[in-house]
């Protein structure tokens, strides 16, 4: 299944340096601005086989790049972990004071720090 067009935006900002420029030229248009092939071609000054070419093999390398390093993926499981963190700690400060409150801020600055990654 292919993957969604938000998935792949995400996935040229992790890896977009990675292509070449036309392609990542080319995939940026197709896919954050929602260009046609066509209009691509068009404004680039190429032929629509030329940008579908380098969209096609510009989505190939991203799906193969992340199939290799997972980033994307790690990404979103860390920003999970900081998020289920926050929630732990929220929880904690709303039963308890003193030691808890203590313990909370703790993983709220654990929590903070995962989203920096």
């Amino acid at each position: 299944m292919k993957p969604d067009k938000l998935t792949m935006s995400l996935l040229l900002d992790c890896y977009g340096e990675l292509l070449t420029e036309k392609q990542r030229e080319c995939f940026d248009l197709y896919c954050n601005q929602d260009l046609t092939l066509a209009e691509i071609a068009e404004l680039m000054g190429t032929s629509r086989q030329g940008v579908h070419d380098a969209v096609t093999r510009a989505e190939t390398q991203l799906l193969r790049y992340e199939e290799v390093t997972h980033c994307l993926a790690m990404q979103k499981n860390l920003s999970e972990i900081a998020a289920a963190l926050e929630a732990a700690a929220r929880n904690l400060t709303a039963r308890d004071t003193g030691e808890a409150d203590r313990t909370a801020t703790e993983i709220l600055a654990a929590a903070r720090k995962l989203k920096e990654i």
